[in-house]
């Protein structure tokens, strides 16, 4: 079997806390949530987890089969409206693990902390507004204010938490690690 090898970059967060995914995270699906290409759940798709991999453009999950079938691995292709107002969309659904990057949708918030079983791990890495000097993005609806990202899961056990400026190009982001209690 071929490994996909794009994971976030060579010091991205999901290789750094692979060891989190032991074989009790294997009773229930992992979710890539907003997962654009895959690469993070494909990654872990090559490591026998059952994974799902959920976005709202077709475009980019026609990508993410594209690059399981040249993983060669399977996985669950859900297109997904995430920001349908007064909706939840994982209603009734349980993950093991739950990885979001590059996605900020406030009101999913409680959604995954719901839908994610105890036990369960989170990483979670998005931009912060001090994106908007950088780059793209800039609309504050997309970015983190200080310390929110933490504050929402601040009574998990939290494994790495970081905020600040980082890589070249430089991004502001913010990143989070934790389980669930």
């Amino acid at each position: 079997m071929t490994e996909f090898k794009r994971v976030s970059g060579p010091d991205g967060l999901l290789t750094q806390y692979l060891h989190l995914f032991t074989d009790d995270l294997k009773d229930h699906p992992i979710l890539d949530l907003a997962c654009g290409d895959g690469h993070n759940g494909i990654l872990l798709a090559s490591r026998d987890f059952s994974v799902v991999l959920a976005d709202s453009s077709e475009e980019a999950l026609s990508q993410a089969r594209l690059n399981a079938q040249a993983a060669g691995v399977t996985a669950e292709f859900w297109q997904v409206n995430l920001e349908q107002g007064g909706v939840d969309p994982l209603e009734g659904l349980s993950f093991s693990a739950i990885l979001v990057f590059r996605y900020l949708h406030r009101p999913l918030i409680p959604c995954i902390a719901k839908s994610l079983k105890k036990g369960g791990i989170l990483l979670y890495e998005t931009f912060t507004i001090g994106q908007a000097r950088l780059g793209r993005p800039k609309n504050p609806d997309h970015l983190l204010r200080p310390g929110e990202l933490l504050s929402w899961f601040q009574d998990w056990e939290v494994i790495h938490t970081f905020e600040g400026t980082t890589g070249v190009p430089p991004k502001a982001i913010a990143r989070l690690v934790c389980r669930k209690r």
